[in-house]
């Protein structure tokens, strides 16, 4: 299977220039694109379904009964019937109406489904037959015939995102970007009971909830209760349609969260996810005065009766709505920690309450349609009576990296290493060394697969060479640029004398390692950092040795462009007779290059994640660490007037020197943004170009 991000970047691509030729905006052609995708991945666990259920299906007198829609169900997939298969629309006659059966298919689905009633798009006819026929043929690619659900599910959270980039639905505020969501999960852990969002946007809480079930052995449907609400129903749909994707069942309800309690959920919810509109104003305070949800009371009311800013209004509900034991995290402007008056008031109660678990400050560019920092505030109910008077500050400003231009986010890693903090400020320290012992192990993993790389890269260079050798000797010592030949394989061959020593001395050290230190179970601390250490000069050897392998790539090429051109000037052939042409050799060369490097760095990553953490908490104990992280007494808070902003309390986080300072990565970095702008100025080529078209017509 090909890179799963390439995938998500061609499909995209394809089904984008699609669209561009039906001059739709893309409020009016998102819906129907997640349709085809949805479609498209029914009918995958269709046929998976079908092929168990007919293997097990009993027969009386040689007749084997027919499939039923409960056979399908039991296994967490949609029967479809003939006409709702994908492959039936695709196959359709040339002079079928495409449009017209895409609509029958999902009226069949949503007869069958109750839950899926009104739910699936059926505005087809916006586009040309033609058009829908090449949209069909774009979602059959060959890599999505036998994909999985979480491939489908991974594809459908891109499609959303970028729809949300382009401002489909409310300004992309229907949708929070991954890293997030997994951060605020791996928090509060929600694995049993209820779990709402009443702001739920397009479900992607629900489904990151799922995702966690499914690594700790839990299945989803016996856990937890899904509960969301949402006050438009073209969201709602988007909800249903992402969890139904996903296998996800869960009751989502239209309404207004500031006015309406649609599950009746006061004190019931074990845990309560969101991603709530920032800074609403105007909330009618008349209506809500008396609401049982507002424990604390209303914030700032102005002279109109309104509320003149709703994040306190959305903090005190989701309090609310928590049972004895249960957890909150969502995500809250910035402004919120610190914000005065009657926002005050409420927060004082809150945090006196006891309540308050952990905050995290994140910093901007997180949002792809919204440039503002953040920060993710975690409730505690059930949080134990010795810690209720302590908050935990978390500032991960500093931490993130980078995926576009215009976006930040969190790798694995990274959301891993900041949860590992709030399990050693829970006490679970077994969590901690787990996880650091869990890096290690990966270290011991992608050091057995460097001398294979490296052995690899050697054989493509000794190729190069031996057809250059070749070439020189057939040279004529009078031809004019021989003497630069020679030159340039005498550097070669010295480079190549220096890199072999520090190959093998690499090699030899990695082989100690893993003798002395791979593969380990679960060990103490002490141990852990000793095994940590032991690596350190390795990873500075890898480093050096990824620079050495660059340098003799720089010097091949250089030397083989001389060749090429002393080879046209003489008219002497170059090639290579058992391997095909020389260029092609150095292309090869170029592609191993870049895998030997990779596998370097990714050792020498994992090492760095292990070192992250043990450098900041070297006795696996939370301790406060400058800029980073602070267990904050209630007295603290309420000398800073009450403020829950993580920044206020951790300090300014020290100057690091970079070891790791990479120019060749900083260039990326600079055509990762040069990419961005270059993709920007097609899209904007094409819409000037539409928008002419348009005036000449």
């Amino acid at each position: 299977m090909e890179n799963l991000e390439q995938l998500e970047r061609r499909l995209w691509s394809a089904a984008d220039q699609l669209r561009s030729n039906s001059k739709l905006t893309s409020t009016e052609y998102y819906m129907p694109i997640l349709g085809l995708i949805f479609l498209r991945h029914a009918y995958n666990r269709f046929l998976v379904v079908k092929k168990e259920v007919e293997a097990s299906l009993p027969s009386r007198g040689g007749v084997t009964r027919p499939l039923t829609k409960e056979d399908f169900k039991r296994k967490g997939a949609l029967y479809l019937q003939e006409q709702a298969q994908y492959e039936y629309l695709l196959t359709l006659p040339s002079d079928q109406d495409v449009a017209g059966a895409i609509i029958k298919a999902m009226e069949l689905i949503e007869a069958d489904y109750a839950p899926l009633q009104g739910v699936l798009p059926k505005d087809y006819q916006i586009f040309e037959s033609d058009v829908l026929k090449n949209l069909l043929k774009t979602f059959n690619d060959r890599a999505l015939q036998s994909a999985s659900g979480d491939m489908f599910g991974r594809i459908y959270e891109y499609f959303l995102m970028k729809f949300a980039m382009q401002g489909a639905q409310d300004n992309g505020e229907f949708f929070t970007p991954p890293s997030l969501v997994q951060t605020l999960v791996n928090v509060i852990e929600p694995d049993h009971g209820i779990v709402t969002d009443p702001a739920c946007g397009s479900g992607g809480m629900f489904v990151q909830t799922s995702h966690f079930l499914e690594k700790v052995g839990k299945p989803t449907h016996e856990a937890v209760t899904f509960y969301g609400q949402e006050k438009t129903a073209a969201t709602i749909k988007l909800a249903k349609m992402n969890l139904a994707v996903h296998g996800l069942e869960g009751s989502i309800a239209e309404g207004n969260s500031f006015y309406e309690d649609q599950h009746n959920l006061l004190g019931r919810a074990d845990f309560v996810m969101a991603n709530p509109p920032f800074n609403v104003d105007e909330v009618d305070a008349e209506k809500i005065k008396n609401d049982p949800r507002l424990p604390f009371g209303l914030p700032g009311v102005n002279k109109n009766k309104k509320v003149s800013n709703g994040n306190y209004l959305w903090i005190s509900y989701f309090h609310s709505y928590l049972n004895a034991t249960g957890r909150a995290g969502f995500v809250m402007s910035s402004q919120a920690s610190s914000a005065g008056n009657a926002e005050k008031e409420v927060r004082r109660k809150l945090v006196e309450s006891g309540d308050v678990d952990a905050m995290v400050s994140i910093r901007s560019n997180f949002f792809y349609t919204r440039t503002v920092p953040c920060e993710l505030w975690f409730l505690d109910k059930g949080k134990p009576a010795a810690m209720r008077d302590h908050v935990l500050m978390l500032d991960a400003r500093n931490i993130y990296r980078k995926v576009t231009r215009k976006v930040y986010d969190f790798s694995p890693e990274q959301s891993q290493n900041l949860t590992a903090i709030v399990w050693l400020y829970r006490g679970q320290q077994d969590r901690y060394l787990k996880l650091v012992n869990d890096y290690l192990n990966q270290v011991c993993a992608e050091a057995a697969l460097v001398p294979e790389q490296l052995l690899a890269f050697d054989q493509n260079l000794n190729k190069l060479e031996k057809a250059l050798m070749k070439f020189k000797e057939a040279v004529p010592a009078s031809e004019a640029g021989i003497a630069e030949l020679e030159a340039n394989l005498e550097e070669w061959l010295l480079t190549f004398g220096n890199y072999s020593h520090d190959r093998e001395a690499l090699l030899q050290g990695l082989a100690s390692y893993r003798e002395t230190w791979c593969p380990n179970v679960l060990q103490s601390n002490e141990w852990q950092l000793q095994a940590r250490e032991a690596f350190e000069p390795l990873a500075t050897k890898a480093k050096g040795l990824s620079k050495q392998l660059d340098l003799l790539y720089k010097i091949a090429s250089r030397t083989l462009e001389g060749a090429q051109a002393l080879a046209k000037s003489s008219g002497l052939p170059l090639s290579i007779t058992e391997d095909g042409p020389v260029g092609q050799q150095r292309k090869n060369l170029e592609a191993q290059r870049q895998l030997t490097i990779e596998q370097l760095m990714e050792m020498a990553y994992f090492h760095k994640q292990a070192a992250w953490l043990q450098t900041r908490f070297p006795e696996a104990k939370l301790r406060n660490v400058e800029g980073l992280v602070k267990l904050t007494s209630r007295d603290e808070i309420e000398t800073n007037d009450w403020s829950l902003t993580p920044g206020r309390y951790v300090g300014a986080s020290p100057q690091e020197v970079d070891e790791d300072f990479d120019f060749e990565e900083t260039l990326r970095d600079i055509h990762i943004e040069l990419a961005g702008l270059n993709e920007e100025a097609a899209e904007l080529a094409q819409k000037i170009q539409l928008n002419f078209d348009e005036l000449v017509l």
